[in-house]
């Protein structure tokens, strides 16, 4: 009896021990890293700029700590894997064709599981309004998020202090001092970008920019790379936890409506 008293004592030390001892940190990973996954939905085959997605990604690693995927994902808004993870970069020039019911239920499904969508117009107007594409894509986004309108975010919203201390959005043109989001449950769940900001981030492997970026040029150029940083960083820290990194899961919890 004793000595089963002694052997019950020393196994609860050692699973206190074990509880208390140190755990090495948890990283990302691959799962968790940041990917500009390029949206192909309303006739959009690819980015308006092939190099702006991965070179986005790179200027996220070599700036902050968090990981990015170097060579990003495409997804169809029809394909089931949408919701594998909980960001979209849809870019283009021209007006979009209309998205079929099949590409409207996908991409209900990944906003009501807490994803997020940046719509970056590649010709904005001069006086910063939305250009052909801009336009067709917040007139697509209205069929999917019929009781939703996009509202103006000024120089306080997080996106703008996520990790730089930004005071307007910027990218190969200066566009609108401000951007305009689809805010659902306190998330900004579509950003309308009227400043091209593929056009600011795309480079080529021989280094060399592959737009000119007015009226600001290199400043303004390195002002839409940290805008870049932000949203991406907005992104990760919206979605992803250290001790979580299955998307889908963490899409889950963040979930503002039910399944459709």
């Amino acid at each position: 009896m004793r000595r089963r008293s002694i052997a019950l004592t020393l196994v609860t030390l050692a699973a206190i021990l074990w509880l208390l001892a140190p755990r090495p940190a948890r990283a990302f990973g691959d799962q968790g890293a940041f990917d500009p996954r390029i949206l192909l939905a309303g006739g959009a085959t690819g980015p308006s700029y092939l190099t702006a997605p991965p070179r986005w990604s790179w200027e996220l690693i070599q700036r902050t700590s968090a990981p990015a995927r170097l060579k990003p994902s495409q997804v169809r808004a029809d394909d089931a894997a949408i919701t594998d993870a909980p960001f979209l970069y849809w870019s283009g020039r021209t007006a979009l064709t209309s998205l079929s019911a099949a590409e409207v239920a996908g991409l209900r499904k990944f906003f009501a599981l807490g994803g997020t969508l940046l719509v970056d117009d590649a010709t904005p107007a001069g006086d910063g309004e939305p250009g052909p594409f801009g336009r067709s894509a917040r007139k697509e986004i209205a069929r999917v998020l019929p009781d939703s309108t996009p509202i103006e975010l000024g120089s306080d919203h997080v996106i703008f202090k996520a990790f730089y201390l930004l005071g307007r959005p910027e990218g190969r043109v200066a566009g609108k001092k401000t951007v305009d989001a689809i805010v659902r449950g306190g998330q900004a769940q579509v950003v309308f970008l009227s400043h091209d900001l593929g056009g600011a981030l795309a480079r080529g492997p021989s280094g060399i920019w592959e737009q000119a970026v007015v009226p600001g040029g290199d400043e303004q150029r390195e002002r839409a790379i940290r805008l870049a940083v932000n949203l991406a960083m907005y992104v990760l820290c919206s979605n992803y936890k250290d001790d979580q990194v299955h998307a889908p899961f963490l899409m889950r919890r963040r979930a503002m409506l039910p399944e459709p």
